[in-house]
């Protein structure tokens, strides 16, 4: 499955979408040692390097699974406008998602 160059190194934590997209308009980016393109889309099987460096293959992130058990007083819900406590409170940050 192939996505976009910008997207695969913004989910590798470089910078946004955007960001990338400057750099990939900056000649920073390479792919199969060759410049990139906005636009471009890459595989697993692609090497990706910036500024001349080899990226590490990404490893397929897996699903994910929190068991929480809910605290009484505590509501589900991503936001609370009268402030209550909710799940996300106690749930840790994620590096990825929401």
């Amino acid at each position: 499955m192939t996505e976009k160059l910008q997207k695969v190194l913004a989910d590798r934590g470089l910078g946004s979408r955007r960001q990338m997209e400057r750099w990939i308009a900056a000649g920073r980016i390479a792919v199969n040692g060759r410049p990139a393109a906005i636009g471009a889309r890459v595989d697993a099987t692609d090497e990706i390097a910036v500024d001349g460096r080899s990226l590490a293959k990404a490893s397929t992130p897996g699903c994910r699974v929190i068991v929480l058990n809910k605290r009484a007083g505590v509501i589900v819900s991503r936001r609370d406008p009268e402030g209550r406590p909710t799940v996300f409170d106690d749930l840790p940050t994620l590096r990825t998602g929401r």
